[in-house]
């Protein structure tokens, strides 16, 4: 089955990213980092679709905004 992660993910970071520049002062969002996959941490092959992406706010709290296909 196919599946969006990639498409989802990067849609997401491209969104918050662009909050970050935004020059009005009224942005909550100071960075969005590129999009990781889930890789096996010794060899490098993807464990599976999910993405993650790494979100810091105006004040430094930092949150992780996660996509995974769930199963039907």
């Amino acid at each position: 089955m196919l599946q969006y992660c990639d498409y989802i993910a990067d849609l997401i970071r491209k969104t918050l990213h662009r909050d970050s520049q935004w020059a009005s002062g009224t942005t909550k969002i100071f960075r969005a980092e590129h999009v990781m996959s889930d890789l096996d941490p010794e060899e490098g092959w993807l464990r599976s679709t999910t993405k993650t992406i790494t979100v810091t706010d105006v004040h430094g709290q930092k949150y992780k905004v996660t996509v995974e296909a769930l199963e039907d």
